[in-house]
This record gives structure tokens, sequence and C-alpha cells, in this order.
């Protein structure tokens, strides 16, 4: 072995760790990880405010944020002297509509979204349907699993129903209706568990 080059070769640690102490990189690869992840907050700087719908009857819907859903304050209009029934309706169609529309300004920022499409309507029982059930224009096994859980989670505390944590929902078909739960399962993870349904017996 050469022993004059025994100093030089001592040298190569420490002037690794001198460039590493001084930020420089030890390859030349290039390596872009891209910007920073945005941190989201699925929280409003005011939430006792409502953010969409203006004046009428104050409600919540549910909408996403990551992967659970998450309540917000709306209002949706009811005319004077609508009672019953057709207030039941009135009150299910604004939380649809409230549903399918783009989340605000301050909801994006936070982090909001929502599934539900614009253009689906609702309507009272059927003939044979029980008195408390909501006949939706799109069949609610064809929705997807967020929407259908925004959907039934909104409507199954509301006054639209019986404020007992579930709601009949039917199509516009001949099918019977089915009660659907919301439950916390439902609302922490809508994606991977649909809102649990059964058969309505009582007519």
């Amino acid at each position: 072995m050469n022993i004059r080059r025994l100093p030089g070769l001592l040298a190569l640690p420490v002037l690794a760790v001198l460039l590493a102490g001084c930020g420089i990189r030890s390859t030349e690869v290039p390596t872009d990880f891209g910007p920073a992840p945005s941190r989201v907050r699925c929280s409003l700087a005011d939430p006792g405010r409502a953010t969409q719908g203006g004046a009428g009857v104050p409600v919540q819907v549910f909408l996403l944020c990551g992967s659970s859903l998450v309540a917000v304050d709306r209002a949706v209009p009811v005319p004077d002297g609508a009672a019953g029934a057709e207030r039941r309706v009135l009150v299910a169609q604004g939380l649809l509509d409230q549903l399918a529309q783009s989340p605000s300004a301050a909801e994006k920022e936070a982090g909001y979204t929502t599934d539900v499409r614009g253009g689906m309507t609702v309507s009272g029982p059927g003939a044979d349907d029980p008195d408390d059930a909501l006949r939706l224009s799109a069949a609610p096994g064809s929705l997807t699993s967020y929407a259908l859980a925004q959907v039934v989670c909104t409507l199954s505390d509301s006054a639209a129903t019986e404020g007992d944590g579930s709601v009949v929902l039917g199509g516009p078909g001949t099918q019977p209706p089915r009660r659907y739960a919301c439950t916390s399962g439902v609302r922490s993870r809508p994606g991977s568990n649909e809102p649990p349904s059964s058969e309505v017996t009582d007519g």
C-alpha cells in the first residue's frame, strides 16, 4: 500500500460530512417531490353562519371533507303556510338542491366537496308507500356511495323525516322504498360504508 495516499483517503469522510453540513446534495440525480401537500382543515372560520342558501328554514347538510361527512349550516326556502306532507317535500327538495350546489369559496378552502349532482327531484309517497316515504327522481341504488351517504344523512335528521336517524327512500319506479340509516360508520367512512337499508313492512 502507498503510505503517502493515506492522508487523502482519511480526508474523504471528513469532506463528505462538511458538504452535508453545508446543505450540498451528495447526488446529482434531480429529485422533485412537488409542492408540499395542503392541509385539509374541515373547519370553517365562521361555522355559526349559514354559508349558502340565504333566508329560510335553518338546516344542516352533510358535505364531504377528506374521507368523512361533515355537517354545515345552510337555509332552505319554505313558503308560508306550507305544512304536513307538502312541507316535508319542500324541505327535502331544498336539502337536495343545497347538496348539489358547489360549495362556497370558504367551504372549498376548508376542503369541502359534494358528490351529489344537480337535477335530482323528490316527491311524496306513492299509493302503497308509507306516509313518511320520499321518492327520488333517481333510484337510490344508482347513486355513488358518497352521494347516497350525503343524501341519507342529510335527510334522516331533518324536518323532511321523523328525525330518528333514518329515512324511507324510493326511486321513480314501482320498486318498494327502503329504510336507510345514517350510522357513525357511514359518517366517518362514506366511501367504504354504504348506508344500511331494510325493507319497509308498514304500509
